[in-house]
């Protein structure tokens, strides 16, 4: 028998399985999301506790990176794999493999068009300040405490200015390396309870910092040292150098991550009773 006449035998390749997963993360104990050399990131610990479980090194890929200390209850990643896992296992194996401040809280299967990142129509954060006399010891780590009265109606009043899109220079980070400073701000409330106050904010995308100098600018306004045209002032400035101090990344979550109804994801829940929240005499 010739080699032509042995019966060849097609091999299948098989492609890989894109998957999108819910992850929720007390950022107090890393240095923000993204991998660095030397510290403890959550992309650095998800992706070690997925590889596992797919066994096969991955690479995530976030809806919106987080700085050092923020929280996050509704990011979204995604990943690539040739493994075949069901949705139950990439969940409780995921979870397996890493400590109590990363929870991986849904998979799914997603089209190879979806991208955590740039398939999202718009990112939604949520700021809490602990406003009261005493300094809170079991929240620390997880709001921004300022001692001053804060007029909540002066900082609402504030926050209608940065509504819409605008060139947000004055409220990036100094060494931010987006190309452009211009951002759309859909959503922009402030609001308490007890002695919480809640800043929630909905984008198409944030700057560097961006939520942080908003928060910033106007716990300003609310302690009565400026006007609520003064968040429009810095906004008209473009320059970083006129704002505010840098709020506190302890109180900042990042809470949703918007997509076309056409990929089918669970969609974000915002709810007080999912974030750490202070009650006055509590």
């Amino acid at each position: 028998m010739t080699y032509s006449e042995v019966p060849q035998v097609e091999f299948l390749q098989v492609s890989d399985m894109r998957f999108a997963l819910g992850v929720e993360y007390d950022g107090s104990a890393f240095c923000g999301w993204q991998i660095q050399d030397n510290v403890r990131t959550v992309q650095q610990v998800l992706e070690q506790a997925v590889s596992k479980v797919v066994d096969e090194k991955i690479r995530l890929k976030c809806a919106g990176r987080t700085d050092t200390g923020v929280h996050g209850i509704a990011q979204v990643v995604h990943f690539d794999t040739s493994s075949i896992r069901d949705e139950k296992a990439l969940i409780f194996g995921s979870n397996t493999f890493m400590d109590g401040d990363v929870s991986v809280v849904w998979a799914k299967p997603v089209s190879e068009d979806f991208d955590a990142r740039f398939s999202a129509q718009s990112r939604r954060y949520r700021y809490i300040i602990c406003n009261s006399a005493i300094r809170p010891a079991l929240l620390r780590k997880h709001v921004c405490w300022n001692y001053r009265p804060l007029d909540v109606d002066k900082m609402a009043a504030a926050a209608t200015y940065l509504l819409g899109k605008h060139d947000f220079s004055s409220y990036r980070a100094a060494g931010c390396q987006a190309k452009s400073a211009v951002r759309d701000i859909q959503e922009l409330e402030v609001s308490r309870s007890g002695d919480a106050v809640f800043i929630d904010i909905k984008a198409n995308a944030f700057l560097q910092h961006m939520v942080r100098n908003i928060a910033g600018v106007l716990m300003k306004i609310g302690a009565g040292e400026r006007e609520p045209v003064w968040a429009k002032e810095v906004l008209e400035y473009r320059d970083r150098t006129k704002a505010g101090v840098t709020a506190s990344p302890y109180g900042l979550y990042f809470v949703g991550a918007y997509y076309p109804e056409s990929f089918n994801l669970p969609q974000p829940v915002l709810s007080k009773h999912l974030i750490p929240s202070i009650q006055a005499g509590q």
